[in-house]
């Protein structure tokens, strides 16, 4: 009877053409490490152009341990990571990037983590930020700090989408179908026992990133709506502030006007108030905008990505 234990690596590609080579080596020579698990590589191309998706056709001609799903066009990451996951059939579910930056040596020491029984998952986290802009660096530790004190969701400043999961965790994830994901909240809303790994920062082995400032700055506030009201609490707040001081303020002129008549008030200070309330009306109504924006998503129904091609069947 076999009972090998089987691990599906999840790696979601945009555009990784340059770099699948050498991840494919890397994980290879993982798995001949040990002879006593079986390994599935899922591939997910998310609406490649520079041949990502005839590379991988090629890799699953010659390697039955590789599934690859070809979306229909770029959904996204997100997208790509729950498209990988409904196929992963393993006993144990890692995700990671095909640029190397997630170290594919790390596979081995998690999975011997989790086989202790302790832990559902074992998670990487960037132990330093060499190579990374400043200003980048400086706004990502930003959002870690205010997403731990504004979220309910563990997030780990320096967390990256690498860990390998069970299969009790990860179908949990699979439960939750919402249309706007935030895949590091998501991991860590679902709750179970998770420890963390840390590594030094590693260079991307080919190919260019995909995450400009703004797409990561885009992201963020995604994982902020997505995870917390307490923006929506802000703008009541402020709303509440500007009410107050606006009934002071009425009280104060009527007194003004009472006591020293109606003297000439200059209008440059009027047109700055007038700018400033302005100001802070517009930006409430971009938070309400923003939530309103998410809620009218999720109530259209459309699916998160569409499926154009692959060898396998989806296990979910």
């Amino acid at each position: 009877m076999d009972t090998c234990e089987r691990i599906s690596v999840v790696v979601p590609c945009y555009n990784e053409r340059q770099a699948l080579p050498c991840f494919y080596e890397a994980v290879r020579r993982i798995a001949q490490e040990r002879k006593c698990l079986k390994f599935e590589f899922i591939l997910v191309n998310d609406g490649s152009d520079d041949g990502t998706e005839q590379y991988m056709k090629e890799l699953a001609a010659e390697d039955e341990r590789v599934c690859y799903v070809s979306l229909s066009r770029n959904f996204g990451k997100e997208a790509a990571m729950l498209a990988g996951l409904k196929y992963a059939s393993g006993d144990y579910v890692a995700v990671m990037d095909a640029d190397m930056q997630d170290p594919p040596e790390l596979l081995l020491s998690m999975y011997d983590e989790l086989c202790h029984g302790e832990h559902d998952c074992v998670a990487a986290c960037r132990g330093d930020r060499n190579g990374e802009p400043m200003l980048r660096s400086l706004f990502a530790r930003m959002f870690y700090r205010i997403m731990g004190r504004i979220s309910d969701t563990d997030i780990v400043d320096g967390a990256r989408d690498f860990r390998l999961m069970t299969r009790k965790m990860t179908d949990s994830i699979l439960e939750l179908g919402e249309y706007n994901r935030f895949t590091k909240g998501i991991f860590g809303w679902v709750g179970f026992e998770t420890k963390w790994i840390s590594y030094e920062n590693r260079e991307r082995v080919a190919g260019e990133t995909k995450w400009s400032f703004f797409k990561l700055f885009k992201y963020s506030l995604d994982g902020i709506v997505n995870f917390s009201t307490v923006p929506l609490r802000v703008a009541s707040f402020m709303g509440m502030v500007f009410c107050m001081v606006s009934f002071l303020s009425v009280i104060f002129i009527v007194i003004r006007r009472l006591i020293f008549g109606d003297p000439v008030a200059g209008w440059a200070s009027l047109i700055c108030v007038m700018f400033f309330i302005g100001g802070i009306q517009l930006f409430c109504m971009g938070i309400f905008g923003k939530y309103l924006a998410c809620t009218y998503l999720e109530t259209k129904g459309r699916p998160v990505y569409i499926v154009k091609e692959s060898n396998r069947t989806s296990s979910r």
